[in-house]
Order: C-alpha cells, then sequence, then structure tokens
C-alpha cells in the first residue's frame, strides 16, 4: 500500500523529471512493441522532454512523499489525453486510475462530453487498463511515418458525465 497521493499542476522546475518517469515507463511498456526510429531511446527522450514542456500548462502531476511519481497531459482546445505515465516501480497502485479520473472531471468541467487518448494496440496492458475505466474501443489505425514499418494504434473514447451523488451528513 503506497502513502497519501497528492495530485497538483505541474511546474517548469520539473519537466526533466516528469520526461524521466515518461521515458523510464516507455521504455518498460512500450518500447518492446515499437520497431526503427519509434524506438531510439534519443528520440524519444527528447520528444517527452518537449512534449511536457509544450504542455506544462496541461499537466498534472501525481507526488508521494515530495516526489513527483507519474503524470497526465491533456491537449489544448479538444478532450484529448497525449500522455499518462506512472513510474513503474508503483503501477498498479491506483495512482493512474487517479490522474485519469482528475483529467477526465477537468475536461468535464470544460464543457467536454466525452474525452479521447491513443495507444498502442500491443500494449494489452494500456488497453485492457483503460477499458476498466471505462473507455471503449472506437477505432483501430496504422500509426508511423510513411515508408516505414507502422505500429498499429488503437482509438479509445469515453463519455463523460456529471457527477451525480448525494452530500454526505459528515461535512
Amino acid at each position: 500500500m503506497i502513502p497519501d497521493v497528492i495530485i497538483r499542476k505541474a511546474v517548469a522546475s520539473e519537466v526533466e523529471t516528469l520526461a524521466d518517469i515518461g521515458y523510464v515507463a516507455w521504455e518498460r511498456d512500450l518500447r518492446p512493441f515499437l520497431s526503427g526510429q519509434a524506438a531510439s531511446k534519443e528520440i524519444e527522450r527528447r520528444r517527452l522532454s518537449h512534449a511536457v514542456h509544450d504542455l506544462l500548462d496541461r499537466t498534472i502531476v501525481a507526488e508521494v512523499n515530495g516526489v513527483a511519481v507519474g503524470w497526465c497531459a491533456r491537449q489544448r482546445h479538444r478532450p484529448y489525453i497525449s500522455y499518462l505515465f506512472v513510474t513503474p516501480l508503483l503501477q498498479n497502485n491506483g495512482i493512474g486510475s487517479l490522474l485519469l479520473r482528475r483529467v477526465e472531471s477537468m475536461l468535464e468541467l470544460e464543457g467536454a462530453d466525452r474525452v479521447q487518448l491513443d495507444t498502442l494496440a500491443d500494449n494489452v496492458r494500456a488497453v485492457s487498463f483503460y477499458q476498466h475505466q471505462g473507455y471503449q474501443i472506437m477505432a483501430l489505425k496504422r500509426a508511423g511515418p510513411p515508408g516505414r514499418d507502422p505500429e498499429t494504434g488503437v482509438r479509445l473514447e469515453k463519455r463523460l458525465a456529471p457527477f451525480r451523488g448525494r452530500v454526505s451528513d459528515t461535512e
């Protein structure tokens, strides 16, 4: 069991830390399904660093004992989750679910009625995780540069609904 998790906005001073979390998770969970340039460690490290920097204002962080252990980023101007990473040592402890639910709530409050994301079709663990969170497979698609062996990606979507529930008497 992990201690309390704090979900907060990302800050500029941790761009490289978040990119490192993404890189370690990518290397373990995604790289085995990739080939060619898509599997290049150097390219992926640079890509993640740029992505965190570009989406910093749209990124939330999971923190345990003052240390960032995961993050989730969403696109601007559309209800699309670009990245969700949890450090491999703490995966399967609910941190990814917590990050995902928080971003879904943010999108809903901005007026979105659904959210989409993509992952590799071969990454059965990730596809299963998202389906368990209420996402449905919408389409399979070929990804990657033309002329190279493309990877098959899967687009998933979840309908968002306003919170419905009772107010606790203890408040």
